[in-house]
């Protein structure tokens, strides 16, 4: 059974190969054929011969994401439920309970939750930590436990879990969840309209031209399109949201490729629907693909000016690929470039390592009205706030999720607190400081690793007594430095936890209007906006 189950695999491969041999505009299908027959036999030889035994599909998985992961973050291998999560985070509607969810070795925590969602009828809290799912303990399911969590709607689940101290029993009935691309929009003074786009879903255009019909109805005679945290989407959504402000036949973007094919121009295809209204587009380090698209069209057309810090930086082109048995490869297949001719893609890929291009490599080029944008990666926005910016240290944190963790804990003492009562001062920032040394919490700096490495090497060498007092100095010194950066991010940390908080106690519509409030971009967007000839001065009118 084993051999006949390898002859498959030998053959599909071969077929495949021959298939790909006749249909590749590129001239190495024998070296390919070549490479794919020494695998078949080395795979072969293993499941036949090695001295335990071995699991033929883990086995291949492993070369496949062993091959791949010599390519870029973004060449992928996708089974059929990840093909079906792509398709929901394209379409913004799915079946299941409208919760954004951490998986734990013993509970799923729900992160973030959808107002009016199932989760939120169901009277399920942020902080929840779901110990069990019908009869299945999370801790038991070798598996993503969170794919418990969906099926067909009107279906119910009982969920077991904590909240802070008390042990629930929860039934909750699933439906279908709709995630707007635009998640609020508001009229702000000076009749400046706000509009948040959260990703570039299928609707995303639809729900920003309505959005912004909306606001100009309201009296909006200027605009910010808030393109912070957008991970980006579908690029023919990217198109049609700057076809709102750019007119029909514009280029947009266009993408290069070693395969001809690939070559190809994006323009606007519709009227739009104002030319002329000043627009401010805020963008952050997280803000990317298809928000670089429209971020770096609008800046190279001179059609609004750009504020926040500079963007990710993704601009590599991936196309899905049918394979066998419903899988597919998601492959990088081209690079994007903004209407000047910049490339978006801050980093280049060699045998799986990451490089980014020195400052003094940067290439100079020109928008529509002759001012001076460069490539490097990313859009690097005309008003530059540092508040947008987020040292290690601070992703470190979030990555950790201490900001979360602090934040209902913090709420689970402060019971009865609401959104009218809770005031941001010095004591909770004091109190998080308390929290993340209690939390044993470390930050390892790459100079951390260099310092071990250093202490190593002095010790195989018989170096280290020596050497000792002074490598003890560095230490000291470097944990100073990192109290620095904590200090110096003090008011990045303070606006992240007040984000943490409020969203506790009013779902993301609470963030949003606490960043309408007291958010500096906003106030920078704000004020460059009602300045008319800053304004010009900066598009170089």
């Amino acid at each position: 059974m084993m051999i006949k189950r390898i002859q498959l695999i030998i053959l599909t491969a071969i077929v495949a190969v021959t298939s790909y041999g006749f249909t590749t505009y590129k001239n190495d299908f024998f070296e390919i054929a070549k490479q794919i027959e020494i695998f078949t036999n080395l795979y072969k030889e293993v499941n036949m011969n090695y001295v335990d035994e071995v699991n033929p599909a883990e086995l291949m998985n492993t070369a496949i994401e062993a091959m791949l992961e010599d390519l870029d973050p973004y060449t992928v291998y996708w089974n059929e439920q990840e093909i079906q999560n792509a398709r929901i985070r394209n379409s913004g509607n799915y079946t299941g309970i409208g919760a954004d969810i951490i998986s734990k070795s013993n509970a799923i925590v729900i992160r973030n939750i959808i107002k009016s969602s199932p989760a939120d009828k169901a009277g399920l809290k942020i902080g929840d930590e779901i110990f069990k799912i019908g009869d299945i303990q999370v801790k038991d399911y070798n598996e993503d436990a969170g794919e418990l969590l969906k099926g067909a709607p009107k279906s119910e689940v009982i969920l077991e879990l904590k909240r802070h101290t008390t042990n629930k029993k929860i039934t909750l009935e699933r439906g279908v969840v709709n995630i707007k691309a635009v998640p609020f929009y508001k009229l702000l003074k000076n009749n400046t309209g706000y509009i948040v786009l959260s990703k570039f879903t299928r609707s995303a255009s639809s729900e920003v031209s309505e959005a912004f019909q909306d606001l100009k109805k309201q009296g909006a005679t200027q605009i910010i399109l808030d393109l912070r945290n957008n991970p980006g989407g579908l690029l023919s959504e990217a198109v049609n949201v700057s076809n709102i402000f750019i007119e029909k036949g514009t280029t947009i973007t266009f993408t290069k490729s070693a395969i001809e094919k690939y070559n190809q121009t994006y323009t606007t295809q519709n009227k739009a629907l104002d030319t002329n209204i000043p627009v401010a587009v805020l963008i952050n380090e997280n803000s990317a693909s298809a928000s670089e698209i429209v971020s770096g069209s609008l800046q190279d057309l001179d059609r609004g000016i750009i504020i926040g810090s500079r963007s990710f930086g993704k601009g590599l082109v991936q196309r899905p690929k049918k394979l066998n048995y419903g899988t597919q490869a998601k492959i990088t297949i081209s690079r994007y470039y903004t209407p000047s001719g910049r490339c978006i893609q801050a980093l280049d890929y060699l045998d799986g390592k990451s490089i980014r291009k020195n400052k003094d490599k940067y290439t100079e080029f020109k928008t529509k009205n002759g001012r001076s944008v460069y490539d490097g990666g990313g859009v690097r926005p005309d008003i530059e706030v540092d508040e947008e910016k987020e040292n290690e240290l601070v992703k470190e944190i979030i990555k950790e999720n201490l900001i979360f963790d602090f934040a209902n804990t913090y709420l689970n003492e402060k019971e009865g607190l609401t959104l009218e009562t809770f005031v941001m001062n010095t004591s909770v920032i004091n109190n998080f400081q308390k929290f993340i040394d209690k939390k044993d919490f470390k930050f390892e700096t790459k100079t951390d690793q260099k310092i071990k490495e250093l202490e190593q090497i002095a010790k195989n060498e018989n170096f280290l007594k020596s050497i000792e007092s002074s490598i003890m100095e560095l230490k000291k010194n470097l944990q100073n430095e990192k109290e620095n950066l904590l200090e110096e991010e003090s008011e990045t940390l303070r606006k992240l936890i007040t984000e943490a908080i409020i969203r506790k106690l009013g779902y993301d519509e609470a963030v949003y209007n606490y960043y309408t409030q007291e958010g500096e971009v906003i106030n920078k967007a704000l004020k460059a906006l009602n300045n008319k000839a800053q304004y010009k001065e900066i598009l170089g009118f």
